[in-house]
């Protein structure tokens, strides 16, 4: 069974003020070994990129059994399921040592990089790629609920240089930050993340201003969403826990 397998030292710079890793790092190490997963099968950056097709992100379910912490060595295994049309589903299991700390599944688009209309995945990917069947999670409920919310955002955000990447937009790991500016501090304090959805909507580019606003739902877990004038562009359910 093919599976990629990479570790990461968790460093200072990778977590917060309870020593959790952030939301945007530990995006940041799936999507990196996603990258040199797809590298190593043959559909990697250099390989679609000249034929002007890319992979978009489209929504991330991740599950933490325990936060990971400052000094942990996380290992990420990783590995893609058969598309299904347009979707490409790839798979996580994170561990730490022996010790499994989470499991995570995430959905990606192929794109025409000049209009960003999307492509039957099988045939922007093509060859004889090893793909398995095994399932991380078993998890389906991709949509997000929405709330009303009032006039005033819990957090702003103007996109600037720092939040591209080489597709000319905000990049799918800068929004763990923006969506978790939208807590203050005092609300983060003691607490970590134990599983969170986030659907990418619409991709965002300059110098469009996002406003966020954060709602507790009836579950005790947090919706959080991002809209540039009255356009829903990036939504977020995540749930916290004492640490």
């Amino acid at each position: 069974m093919y599976m990629h397998k990479k570790d990461y030292e968790i460093r200072y710079t990778d977590v917060d003020f309870n020593d959790n890793i952030k939301l945007s790092a530990l995006l940041s190490v799936m999507v990196e070994s996603a990258c040199l997963s797809a590298d190593e099968l043959g559909f990697g950056y250099s390989v679609l990129q000249p034929k002007n097709i890319g992979f978009i992100l489209a929504n991330w379910y991740v599950e933490l059994f325990r936060p990971i912490r400052l000094g942990d060595v996380l290992s990420v295994h990783t590995w893609p399921i058969e598309p299904k049309k347009l979707i490409v589903f790839r798979d996580y299991e994170l561990f730490v040592g022996d010790e499994k700390v989470g499991v995570a599944t995430s959905r990606w688009c192929t794109v025409d990089l000049a209009t960003f209309s999307m492509i039957p995945a099988k045939e922007a990917i093509g060859g004889d790629i090893t793909y398995n069947d095994f399932r991380a999670v078993e998890f389906n409920s991709w949509k997000i609920p929405t709330f009303p919310h009032g006039d005033k955002p819990d957090y702003e955000k103007c996109v600037s240089y720092s939040d591209y990447d080489h597709y000319n937009h905000v990049n799918n790991t800068k929004y763990g930050d923006l969506l978790m500016d939208a807590f203050s501090p005092e609300e983060l304090k003691g607490k970590a993340i134990s599983k969170v959805r986030i659907s990418y909507v619409k991709q965002c580019k300059y110098p469009e201003v996002l406003r966020f606003y954060k709602q507790k739902a009836e579950d005790g877990e947090y919706v959080v969403e991002g809209y540039e004038g009255d356009e829903e562009r990036i939504i977020m359910k995540i749930a916290l826990s004492d640490c």
